[in-house]
This record gives C-alpha cells, structure tokens and sequence, in this order.
C-alpha cells in the first residue's frame, strides 16, 4: 500500500468512525478482543433481529478494526479502498429492518469484494493496475447488484496479484502496482496466495463477514488455505462474471471466503445467478466438462445453499482420495516432511468423521490437469479483457485491446513492472487469431483442439472416477502452506490440486484443516458441475469434526513460526509481543522500505525453462 493510500484511507476512516471496541489492556494485549471476533452471519442476523445490534454499529466496527490492523498496526494490507456509501448502505438496511423488511441472508452484513469486481459507485475496479484507474465503472457487476438487492453492505475493495496474477510467469502473488504488497495474518512474512489475496487475508482478519474472490485456478481456494478460511469456487456459470474483470471465459467464477462454511453457503445464496442474468452467456448454460455430454443445466438450483450445512455430513460419505502431487512439482523441492504428516492428519480425520475412503491412485486415474489449460486461457485472455475495455470509459485502456495494456505497462514501467515483467502478456498477444490456427507456442495446437484436451481430461478422469467409483466427491490437500513472500525469488508453490476441477469448470470447497508450525494447512472436496450441495455437506461435516480454524486464529505475527527461532542473547526481551501486532507492526518499515528501493525486472534464480514448466507455477495461483 502506498502512504497517498494509507493516507487516505486514514482521513475516511476517521471520518467514519465512532469506536466501539474496547482495546486490549497492556496485561492482555496479545489477546484479540474484537466485539465481533469470528462472529457468523446467522449469529449477527440474531442480534440485529433482536434488536441489540444495528448494521451501522457492525460496520463501523470493521471500519475501525481496518484502520486497527490492515492500514495501520501489523499492517496486513488486504484493502485496497474503502467504500465511502458503506454507512449510508447500513443506514438504509437498518432503516429497512425496523420496517419488518430484510431482503435476504446477507441483509446488514458487510462484505468485501476483490478489486477486480465492478460495483457502479464512487470505488475503482482496478486489477491493481493503474491502466484501469480513473471513472469508476458505469455499472454494477451481478454479483455485486445481486449483494445491493440482498441488503448487504458493500464495504469496501480489496488488494489482489495484478490482473488475477496472470501478468507474468514471475509474478509474486498479492503484489499489484496499486495495491503493493498483500500480508498473512497468520505471519505478516507470510504470503496470502493469489489472486484474491485480499479476499482471503481479510475475511481471516474479520474484517468484514465475507468477502468475494475469483478463481481461474485456484485463487479462492489457495488463499482460503493459506489464510485458514473457507474458499467456496462455484460451477463456472453459477454466479454470473458479467462487470469482472475477466482471464477466461471458459474457467473464470466468483465466490466467497469466509469464516465458516455456512457463512460461505449463505454469500452463495446471494451472488448466484439461478438462471441467465442477460448478461453471462454461462448463466444459462454448463461449463465445460459437461459441454457435448447431453447434460443439461438443472432446473432446480438451490436458492439457499446453508439448508445443506450438516454437521454429520461426513457419516457415510464415499470420497475419492488423491495424492498426485502432493510429493511436491519439482523433485528437487519435495514436500517437507512435517506438511506430508498434517496432510495425512487431514485425510485420517475423514475417516475418523464417517467416511470411507477410495484411493484414487492406485485406480490409475490422473489428476494433474487438463493438458490444454494453459492455452486456453491465454487465448480467451486476449479476447476476454478487450471486451471488458470495451465496457470502460474515463481510464487509460477504455476500448483498448490487450496490447494497450502491454503499451501502458512499458510507459509505466517504474509503477507496474518494479519486481516482474509481463511475459505473460506478450505471450498471449502473440498468438494466432483464429481457434482453429495452430499456435506455435503450444506445440501448434489449436485452441479448439485444447479445449477438446481440457473437456476430455475432465470426463475421463472427475466424472469418470465420480460415476464408477459412486463417489460422493474427490478430496485432496488444497495447497502446500504459505510461504514467506519473497520479492526476489517469487512465489513457492511446492504443490496445488485446484486444476484438478479448473479446466472443466468445476466447484470446490477449501477448508482449513490443520497447521503446521501455526501456518494453516487446508483440504478441498471437488466434484462434478453443481455439486455445490454435496460439497457443503461434507465440508461442513469436516469443519464440525474438527475446527481447524478455531484451534488456529491469526496473531497477526510478524513471522510464523515465531516460537524458538530466538538467540541466546534476545532471550526474555520482548517475548510477551514476540506474536502480537505491535511487534508486526515493528517489522513492517524495514520491509516496505525494501520494496520500495528494489527494482528488477523478474530476474530469478532457478526459473523453469520451458513452457510446462511456467505454466505448472503459474496456474493454481489464477
């Protein structure tokens, strides 16, 4: 975040704020005391209904504890803007309610969106990047229409990896020229995975009830497991992606993070699109895994997904257990071995809950992907973000194509390109027009040829394991945990199961599941096109069973692990704040400093060479 930013982040709050927390005392200050600490939106629903809880107290709170802890203190950074209408949306909700009027679940409640989600007010939808910063959007996106019809209180934006991480192979996941550098709560060191960093980092923060992200490949779940939440991918074509800025049609949803899974189901409840909203061709349709296959989109979608929450949702379920990858991408970085044994507490503890395991593995089914992932993406990238210029006016690229994206990042260099390029870019502006010309890049495959590679994989593998082994859905370890950012080096992606249901559109549900050494640990159950159901079932039964995140909340540290990693000499000076905010806070000057004065231009040791290789670190980060 830049100072302009924190400054005027700072002038709205104070603004805004009346405070109604009571601070922590010196004798207790590494204790959160947040009124509404991990507080669910059925338990503020209750108090609002009750009458002990207004929506203009609740949000005010979350302001302050913004100000407390993201903008200021440890400095965890997962908001990029603050809703200037936050207060008047409450006013209004309130208003509503002493009128006997609430609109739905999320009436009152505040939620964040990812800054890549266009909202028809006085906020940018940026990306991060200041090629997009100037009018706000003329319009709402759906799901953020879909929120304002439901009563919710739009709280604010949050910080995200530039263009939804899909800049460069060297990208470092919560960076954006906009935004700076996004934290984790759980070690502000840590890095909050991508792209919905924010997303991920602020709903862990309680910085609000729940807030939305998007996933391509894996950027609402690797956040949620990185950041110890709840990460919710829809079925491509359930929420609606119409005013988002896009990667890819055929892979691209919105969905939330959250606390809980029941707080998950509920923002689900919302933002979906039953239907075709008019605007998203993929409302009204399937994704791809089910394109070709005779399957029709259903009839009788759910319009309240929290009825599923069951906190026995385990006893008796059949999953499919996969272990591809978990061994680590590079057999020269294997999987260290404390994160192998909480991987395999995880899987003990659905058997231990009810369930029966299949081993997927020995089956020989693969689930490493779908073999044209890559190049599908870049191809709808460049089409996809030239008809989103088209719905923007008043910024640098309005009705622009991808290349005045590369031409404003090359003239701003110093601003949007200070750690990593824009390979990524220049890849997909350099490739054939048409989806029957051979690309040269991908081993002059045709992108419709990919496509058939991606919808094959799928059926073949997902649905076939799903149908012949009468599973209830496929589990694996979301990603491997958190990892110290580095600037320099990028991202550490030691393994990621997310293209697992990404190149056939499917949903997943991450849930924390574990730590190791205090750094949170998740697993994901994924199944065919709107399973949405049976997935909050079972990941609520897993919650239920063994409340991983209540056993883990964030300290706001300022390294995590931050327990025996002192010298002789620093022993007993300081140790009581060895874990607290004031001590991240501490830390954080010399870190900005550093990013600040840094400049190289993705320049990393031991980068892969060839074009899989980019592609496997890249993806599960999208």
């Amino acid at each position: 975040m830049t100072s302009r930013m924190a400054g005027r982040i700072l002038i709205l709050v104070s603004l805004m704020l009346v405070p109604l927390v009571a601070q922590a005392d010196s004798k207790d200050k590494d204790k959160d005391k947040f009124r509404f600490l991990e507080a669910t939106v059925a338990q503020l629903q209750a108090e609002m209904a009750a009458g002990s809880l207004t929506s203009q107290q609740l949000t005010r709170a979350y302001l302050e504890r913004i100000q407390e802890l993201d903008s200021t203190g440890p400095g965890v950074n997962s908001i990029m803007e603050l809703n200037p209408d936050a207060l008047e949306m409450a006013r209004n909700a309130d208003a509503l309610r002493r009128k006997g009027v609430v609109l739905g679940p999320l009436h009152g409640i505040p939620v964040l969106l990812k800054d890549n989600i266009d909202t028809g007010d006085r906020m940018q939808t940026s990306a991060g990047s200041f090629a997009l910063v100037g009018q706000s959007p003329l319009l709402d996106s759906t799901v953020a229409a879909k929120l304002r019809a439901g009563g919710a209180v739009i709280l604010g934006k949050t910080t995200l990896s530039e263009w939804a991480n899909f800049r460069s192979f060297e990208s470092i996941s919560g960076w954006s020229g906009r935004g700076g550098q996004a934290h984790n709560p759980y070690g502000i060191d840590r890095n909050p995975c991508g792209s919905s960093s924010g997303s991920g980092a602020a709903a862990s923060s309680n910085f609000a009830t729940v807030s939305l992200g998007s996933e391509t490949d894996g950027s609402i779940v690797c956040p949620g497991n990185a950041n110890g939440v709840v990460g919710l991918k829809p079925t491509v074509g359930l929420t609606s992606r119409a005013g988002v800025v896009p990667i890819s049609h055929t892979q691209d949803t919105i969905g939330p993070h959250a606390r809980t899974v029941a707080d998950a189901a509920a923002a689900l409840s919302v933002i979906q699109s039953v239907s075709s909203d008019g605007r998203d061709p993929a409302t009204g349709g399937v994704p791809l895994g089910w394109q070709g296959t005779g399957k029709t989109r259903p009839t009788n979608i759910p319009t309240d997904y929290t009825k599923f929450v069951d906190p026995n949702g385990l006893k008796g379920a059949v999953l499919g257990i996969t272990r591809q990858g978990l061994n680590g991408f590079d057999p020269l970085v294997p999987t260290p071995a404390p994160v192998t044994a909480a991987v395999e507490a995880a899987f003990k503890a659905l058997t231990d809950a009810g369930a029966t395991l299949v081993d997927l593995d020995a089956l020989g089914y693969n689930f490493s992907g779908g073999p044209g992932e890559f190049e599908v993406l870049c191809f709808d990238f460049r089409n996809d973000v030239a008809a989103y210029f088209a719905t923007r006016s008043g910024v640098p690229v309005a009705g622009g194509t991808l290349q005045s994206a590369i031409d404003f990042n090359n003239a701003h260099a110093a601003i949007e390109m200070p750690f990593f390029n824009q390979d990524i870019f220049d890849l997909c502006e350099s490739m054939a027009p048409g989806p029957d010309d051979p690309q040269p890049a991908f081993g002059n495959v045709t992108y419709n040829q990919a496509l058939k590679m991606d919808h094959d994989f799928t059926v073949t593998n997902v649905d076939g394991a799903l149908s012949a082994q009468h599973l209830d859905a496929i589990v694996s370890a979301t990603d491997n945990p958190a990892w110290s950012t580095d600037l320099l080096y990028g991202d550490h992606f030691i393994f990621g199961t997310s293209s697992i249901a990404a190149a056939g559109g499917y949903p997943i549900v991450q849930v924390p599941a574990g730590a190791v050494f205090g750094v949170p640990l998740g697993i994901s159950f994924f199944g065919t096109a709107f399973s949405e159901p049976t997935l909050i079932r079972l990941a609520s039964g897993y919650e239920a069973a063994t409340h991983a995140r209540a056993h883990n909340l964030p300290t706001f540290a300022a390294t995590v692990p931050f327990e025996h990693v002192k010298g002789p000499l620093q022993q007993g000076e300081g140790d009581e704040d060895m874990h607290s905010g004031a001590a991240a806070s501490r830390a954080l000057p010399a870190a900005a400093a550093a990013q600040s004065a840094a400049s190289v231009q993705g320049a990393a040791a031991a980068k892969p060479k060839t074009m899989s290789e980019k592609a496997k670190r890249v993806l599960h980060g999208l």
